[in-house]
């Protein structure tokens, strides 16, 4: 297939990518900056840069957009809040012009989400058929996600990654993660049992291989492992997993100062479950935390 992706050069990206190559794709990537993502990026993947109303999709089969600047970075300023919303409604809004514009349209728009949209649930076990509580990540994903469905239609199908903590050896949340640990004062986040969805970045680009090769899947799906963890057990395990101590517990008020309103993404949480992606019949490779964190974050010089 001929495919088109937006956020090629994140996390996510970079590792679907290779995959897609692998297996004979053809891969157009949306790129700000043509020569940084040449410097990340396999040389057979053709660049475009931006888009505009006279891109032609018309030769394209299928798009994946994981584009969005990362929601974590930096504190929630109200011109922060509106970057984040942008980067992410703006080049979706335009995926879905140009869609509905194609005289052919690709068959498939597989569109990036977050288990924010569910806000912070406390116990609450959730799936894809609950809806989300009115706070700010949800108004962003959920505003995400009806402009992407908005590109559905008898010749294109959408579907809608709605991803917690992804987990790889490099980048992403994990690379923040395991900083204080490696100095020595790793340890729960507040009170330790809020509920942290989180998946190995093995499944999340097997699942999303799942959802290209499965044309009868649609809406949302939860990009979570089946097995949640509260905060503090995924503070011990990755301590275990790195040989450092995990007992230095961050308290909420401190978190809280540093990070503003934006520290309801640590101190807040999900007890999500992928019911879609399972009752699809997809099986998942990393279901045990401490498997995953010995792959992505062990250490082989240090006896187990």
């Amino acid at each position: 297939m001929h495919l088109l992706i937006t956020g090629g050069t994140g996390l996510i990206g970079r590792h679907l990518i290779p995959r897609l190559l692998q297996l004979g794709h053809q891969v157009n990537v949306v790129t700000r900056d043509v020569a940084a993502a040449r410097d990340k990026l396999d040389p057979r993947v053709m660049l475009w840069s931006g888009l505009n109303q006279q891109t032609d999709l018309n030769g394209i089969d299928g798009v994946i957009n994981l584009a969005g600047e990362p929601i974590a970075d930096k504190r929630w300023t109200e011109q922060q809040k509106q970057r984040l919303c942008e980067s992410r409604w703006q080049i979706t809004e335009q995926i879905v012009s140009l869609i509905h514009a194609s005289r052919t349209p690709p068959a498939f728009l597989i569109s990036g989400s977050a288990t924010g949209f569910y806000g912070d649930t406390g116990e609450l076990v959730v799936t894809e058929d609950d809806p989300g509580h009115d706070e700010f990540t949800h108004t962003l994903c959920d505003r995400w996600e009806q402009l992407a469905l908005k590109a559905e239609s008898p010749n294109t199908r959408v579907c809608l990654l709605r991803t917690g903590v992804v987990l790889a050896k490099e980048g992403g949340a994990l690379a923040k993660m395991k900083l204080p640990f490696k100095l020595g004062v790793g340890g729960p986040i507040g009170s330790g049992k809020q509920y942290l969805p989180w998946i190995h970045i093995d499944d999340m680009v097997n699942a999303i291989l799942w959802l290209v090769d499965n044309r009868q899947l649609r809406g949302p799906f939860n990009m979570v492992a089946p097995y949640a963890v509260r905060n503090e057990q995924f503070a011990a395990t990755l301590g275990h997993v790195m040989h450092r101590p995990a007992f230095m517990r961050t308290p909420a008020s401190a978190i809280k100062l540093m990070m503003g309103e934006s520290a309801v993404l640590v101190l807040g949480g999900q007890h999500v479950l992928p019911k879609r992606l399972e009752e699809s019949g997809f099986g998942f490779r990393w279901y045990d935390l401490q498997e995953a964190l010995q792959d992505v974050a062990g250490s082989s010089s240090h006896p187990s």
